[in-house]
C-alpha cells in the first residue's frame, strides 16, 4: 500500500474519531470533521486503484 493511502486512511480513521467525540460531548460544529473524512476516504480510494492498476500494467 503506497505511504498517501496509510497517511490518507489515518486521517480517516482520526476525523472519524474527532466527529464521534466533538457530537457525544453535545458539540454539534464537531462535524465539520466529516467532510475531511469524506475527502481522505476518496485520496485513499484514488490511491490504492492507481497502485492496482500500475501493478496490472506491470504484469501485462
Amino acid at each position: 500500500m503506497p505511504r498517501t493511502s496509510l497517511f490518507a486512511l489515518l486521517v480517516v480513521v482520526l476525523a472519524l474519531a474527532a466527529a464521534v467525540v466533538s457530537v457525544v460531548q453535545g458539540f454539534w460544529l464537531g462535524l465539520i470533521w466529516l467532510p475531511l473524512a469524506g475527502v481522505a476516504s476518496n485520496v485513499l480510494w484514488m490511491n490504492r486503484r492507481r497502485a492496482k492498476l500500475a501493478e496490472a500494467a506491470e504484469q501485462a
